[in-house]
C-alpha cells in the first residue's frame, strides 16, 4: 500500500526524471514528502511563472518533459504563462497542479480552479485524477501525450485527499516514445522537386531535434548546396558559419533573404510550422496556397495542410527525415549553388554589428565583445523586446542547444531559463540577455540562481522604457507618450542585494572589465548596461521612428 504522493514521486522516477522545479503549496505535501526520500533533485522557485518557464526550457534543451509543481488557484494561474510558452514553443512539459479534497468540489472551495476549464485550449491534455490506483497509468499516459506529435504541456490536478490516500497500485512502466519516419515513395517525390527546382530553399525549426540531427542535416544541406535559414528563435539548428547559412526568418528579417524566398521555386518546411512571426504575417509563404511549391515535414499529421496547403507532406520528425535525406544526394552540381553562396554573404554583412549610435553605449561593439569572447557552447537566454534583436541579429550561434528562447515573444523568461540551463549543463557558460521590463517580469529569479549556487550571467539591458511598445507607440501616435516609461531600481545594487555580482555600464568601454569581473567573481551576476532610449533599434533612433524617417 502506498500513498498518492509516494506513487506520483514513483511514476517520476520511473520516467526518467531527475529534477523538477516548484513552489510548495499545503495542497500537495504528500508530493513534497515523498520527494525527501528521492534522488529527484528540487529546484525550489520564488513565483509560479519562473518556475513553470524553467521546466519549458528544460523540455526545450532535453526533449525530455520538463516538470513543474505548483499549488492550487493562484499557483496554477501563475504558472499559465510557463504553459503557454510551452504550447506555442512546442515543448514537452508536464504541470502537476494541487488541487481542492474532492469531497468539496463544485462548492468554489479556498482556490479552487476548474483547470480543465482554465488550460483545456491551451495545454495538450488536461486529466485530474481521483483515484490514486490510476497515478501510474495516467502519470506515464502524460509523458506519451507531452513527447507524442506536436510536443507540449499537459496539465495534472491533484486532489489533495487523493495523494494522502493509501492503496494498492500496479508499478509504473516508463512511456514509449513514438517516432514518425518518411517513406521511400515520399523521399522519391522530394527529391524529384529538389532536380526540377532552381531557387530552392529550407528553413529549419520546430522541436524533436538532436545534436546527430542537426550534424546530419547540415551536412546534407552542404552537399546539395542548398540555402537554409531558422525559424524564428531556432538559430541553433544549424552553425550559423555554415557556407549555405542564409539567416533567421524572424522579426525583422533581412529584405534580401525575405525577397528571394518570396521569389524561390521550392521551400521545403522542416520541423516547424512557420507561424504568424517567422513568416513576416504569412507574407514569406502565403496562406493557404503558397506561391511556392511547398514541402512540409512535420512529426504531427494535424499540422500537415491546417495553415498551408503543401505539394508534399511528410509526417515524419526531424531526427528521421534528417537521416532520411542523408542518404539523398544530387546527380550533378546544383545550379543554384551560387546563389547560396551571395545569401550567405549578405547573411555574414547582415550578422556584423554597427559600430556606432546614439549615446555613451554602444551595443554593437559589446556584441562584437561577446562574439569574440563567448565559448561556441555557452547558452544565450532571453525574453522579449526590443533589445533581443541585438541578440538575434548579431550573435552567431554556432552549436546546438546554445539558444533558449520563446517564440511566443513572452516577456521574462531570459531569467528562468538560464537558471534551468545553468543547472542542467553546468559546464557550459550562460548568458541571459533582458530588458529592463523583461527582467523584473520574474528577475526574482535571480533568488532561486544564488540559493542553487548557479552562476548565470544576467545582462539587463536599461532604457527605461517598455522599448518594443514605445516603437510601435511612435509609429502609430507620435509624441503621445503613454503608458511607456519605467522607473527602475538600481540593478547592480539589487543583485548585491541578493547576494550576487553587480556591475553597471554607462560607456561602452566599461563592458569587458564588468564582464571579466562577473566571471570572476563565480557567483550569479547582473550586469546592467545603460542605454539610452534613442538607441531603440540597431538602425533607426526613436527620434527618426517618430518622425517616420
Amino acid at each position: 500500500m502506498k500513498t498518492g504522493g509516494q506513487l506520483i514521486v514513483e511514476a517520476l522516477e520511473t520516467n526518467g526524471v531527475d529534477r523538477l522545479y516548484c513552489v510548495p503549496g499545503e495542497s500537495y505535501l504528500a508530493v513534497l514528502d515523498a520527494l525527501h526520500d528521492s534522488d529527484i533533485r528540487t529546484i525550489v522557485c520564488r513565483q509560479e511563472g519562473g518556475a513553470a518557464m524553467m521546466a519549458d526550457c528544460h523540455g526545450r534543451l532535453t526533449g525530455r518533459p520538463g516538470i513543474c509543481f505548483v499549488t492550487r488557484g493562484p499557483g496554477a494561474t501563475n504558472a499559465s504563462a510557463g504553459v503557454h510558452i510551452a504550447a506555442q514553443d512546442s515543448n514537452p512539459m508536464i504541470l502537476f497542479i494541487g488541487q481542492v479534497a474532492r469531497g468539496i468540489k463544485e462548492r468554489e472551495a479556498f482556490q479552487e480552479v476548474d483547470y480543465k476549464a482554465f488550460y483545456g485550449s491551451m495545454a495538450k491534455w488536461v486529466v485530474e485524477i481521483d483515484d490514486a490506483a490510476r497515478i501510474p497509468e495516467l502519470v506515464t499516459r502524460a509523458f506519451a501525450v507531452a513527447t507524442s506529435g506536436r510536443p507540449g504541456p499537459v496539465v495534472v490536478s491533484l486532489p489533495e485527499d487523493m495523494l494522502t490516500e493509501a492503496v494498492d497500485a500496479p508499478a509504473a512502466l516508463p512511456y514509449t516514445p513514438v517516432e514518425t519516419r518518411p517513406g521511400a515513395e515520399e523521399m522519391e517525390k522530394l527529391a524529384a522537386l529538389l532536380a526540377d527546382a532552381e531557387r530552392p530553399f529550407v528553413i529549419l525549426g520546430g522541436t524533436r531535434w538532436s545534436e546527430d540531427a542537426v550534424r546530419q542535416m547540415c551536412a546534407a544541406l552542404k552537399r546539395w548546396a542548398l540555402p537554409a535559414g531558422c525559424s524564428f528563435r531556432r538559430q541553433a539548428l544549424c552553425d550559423q558559419l555554415h557556407s549555405c547559412y542564409a539567416g533567421d526568418i524572424g522579426i525583422g528579417v533581412n529584405p534580401k533573404l525575405g525577397q528571394y524566398i518570396k521569389e524561390a521555386d521550392l521551400v521545403l518546411l522542416v520541423g516547424c510550422r512557420f507561424g504568424e512571426m517567422p513568416s513576416s504575417d504569412y507574407t514569406l509563404v502565403k496562406s493557404p496556397y503558397p506561391d511556392q511549391k511547398l514541402v512540409h515535414i512535420y512529426p504531427d499529421p494535424h499540422e500537415l495542410g491546417r495553415v498551408y496547403r503543401p505539394t508534399l507532406a511528410i509526417n515524419a520528425t526531424p531526427a528521421s527525415f534528417a537521416s532520411a535525406f542523408a542518404e539523398l544526394s544530387p546527380a550533378n552540381q546544383p545550379a543554384w549553388a551560387p546563389l547560396t553562396e551571395e545569401l550567405h554573404q549578405s547573411y555574414l554583412e547582415w550578422s556584423t554589428p554597427p559600430s556606432t549610435g546614439p549615446g555613451p553605449v554602444k551595443m554593437g561593439p559589446i556584441m562584437a565583445w561577446l562574439e569574440e569572447n563567448l565559448p561556441e557552447d555557452a547558452i544565450l537566454t532571453n525574453g522579449a523586446g526590443n533589445y533581443a534583436t541585438w541578440l538575434h541579429r548579431f550573435h552567431r550561434f554556432r552549436r546546438f542547444n546554445s539558444q533558449a528562447a520563446p517564440t511566443s515573444g513572452s516577456m521574462g523568461y531570459g531569467t528562468p531559463a538560464a537558471v534551468a540551463a545553468k543547472d542542467l549543463f553546468p559546464e557550459r557558460e550562460v548568458i541571459a540577455f533582458a530588458g529592463d521590463g523583461c527582467f523584473l517580469m520574474n528577475g526574482q529569479e535571480f533568488a532561486t540562481a544564488i540559493q542553487h549556487d548557479l552562476p548565470i550571467i544576467v545582462l539587463v539591458v536599461n532604457n527605461g522604457t517598455y522599448g518594443t511598445i514605445r516603437m510601435h507607440q511612435e509609429r502609430h501616435y507620435p509624441g503621445r507618450v503613454s503608458g511607456t516609461d519605467l522607473q527602475n531600481p538600481d540593478f547592480a545594487a539589487l543583485a548585491r542585494a541578493y547576494g550576487g555580482h553587480g556591475e553597471t555600464v554607462e560607456k561602452t568601454d566599461e563592458f569587458a572589465a564588468a564582464f571579466e569581473r562577473a566571471r570572476r567573481s563565480g557567483k550569479p551576476a547582473i550586469i546592467e548596461i545603460k542605454l539610452d532610449a534613442e538607441a531603440l533599434t540597431p538602425t533607426r533612433t526613436l527620434t527618426q521612428i517618430r518622425e517616420g524617417s
